[in-house]
């Protein structure tokens, strides 16, 4: 019980770092000279590892309040 604090922790700030990697990768994608039909199919393709993100930071959440409420 002792080590869900830290695991969601762990778990909250990979999510969060993820998201600010898909935020400077859709900049990075949209400075881009590429053709608009490529800029959206590589910003389609990013929205994936967006939603893994936000999951991966929930359920991290609930870990951490889970593991300091216990």
């Amino acid at each position: 019980m002792q080590l869900l604090a830290p695991i969601g922790l762990l778990l909250t700030l990979a999510g969060l770092f993820g998201l600010g990697w898909c935020i400077w990768r859709g900049f990075q994608i949209r400075r881009s000279a590429l053709p608009p039909q490529e800029i959206h199919a590589a910003l389609h393709r990013l929205i994936a590892l967006n939603l893994g993100s936000v999951a991966a930071a929930a359920l991290g959440l609930g870990l951490l309040v889970v593991g300091l409420m216990l």
